[in-house]
């Protein structure tokens, strides 16, 4: 591959990484200055999704062919074990909803039960702002509050958006961790692939929601991705 082309340079740039890195990483770290294209950005998703020299790990992240078996083994992720696909997964997104609270000046929060999980090239625990729940509320309601997979909170210690991320557990276990904290004036979420919106809606229409039904929202993987993505560009977040 000669070395002037972009694709080779993308690969350069994966490999400088360690073998990996997100397209949002990729976009921060290319020298873009000899591309004559208006939308480099676009150009670097496009070569990712389309060489052979480079394989998905997760939506927005990519990592070399040549390289797969110590990346895998970097993150633990052993490819058809489901419990390792789920770890994974479940870490990769609460690493990215921290992230973008972060961005949005939110104090972050991870139970710390969750703090080894790995995000990347880290662990939760080492990007969270904490994974002790600051004491908002009656002790019965921070025992809730603290299995939440992600809650940002504003500068008075007051949590303002909280987030269940959803592989494969049962949504309505979540949903009702909801019900218990309906009284604070915070934003709830559902974070999942898009095949079990459905799922959600079932479930959040039942009767015994319809104290939250109109607050609860449902994230896809991807918006979650596209957010994260663009962080670059932009100093506000909007779902």
């Amino acid at each position: 591959m000669k070395k002037e082309t972009q694709e080779y340079q993308v690969i350069e740039a994966l490999r400088n990484e360690g073998g990996f890195a997100t397209l949002r990483r990729l976009n921060e770290i290319m020298d873009f200055t000899s591309w004559k294209t208006k939308t480099p950005e676009a150009t670097v998703r496009r070569i990712v999704q389309v060489s052979k020299e480079i394989f998905r790990i997760q939506p927005g992240l990519w990592a070399l062919e040549k390289e797969r078996d110590k990346v895998l083994q970097k993150f633990d992720l052993k490819v058809g074990n489901r419990q390792s696909e789920e770890r994974f997964s479940h870490g990769y997104y609460q690493g990215m909803l921290v992230e973008i609270g972060k961005y949005n000046k939110k104090e972050t929060y991870v139970p710390a039960q969750d703090k080894n999980r790995i995000f990347l090239d880290k662990h939760l625990g080492d990007i969270t702002d904490t994974v002790t729940l600051p004491p908002f509320t009656y002790e019965s309601l921070l025992r809730k509050a603290r299995t939440i997979d992600v809650i940002w909170f504003n500068d008075r210690r007051m949590p303002t958006d909280l987030y269940e991320v959803e592989h494969t557990t049962d949504i309505k276990n979540s949903l009702s961790k909801f019900y218990e904290l309906q009284d604070f004036y915070a934003k709830f979420y559902i974070v999942a692939d898009k095949s079990r919106e459905n799922e959600f809606l079932d479930k959040l229409n039942a009767s015994i929601f319809n104290a939250i039904s109109k607050r609860v929202r449902f994230l896809k993987y991807e918006q979650i991705v596209n957010v994260y993505e663009g962080l670059t560009k932009a100093n506000t977040m909007k779902w």
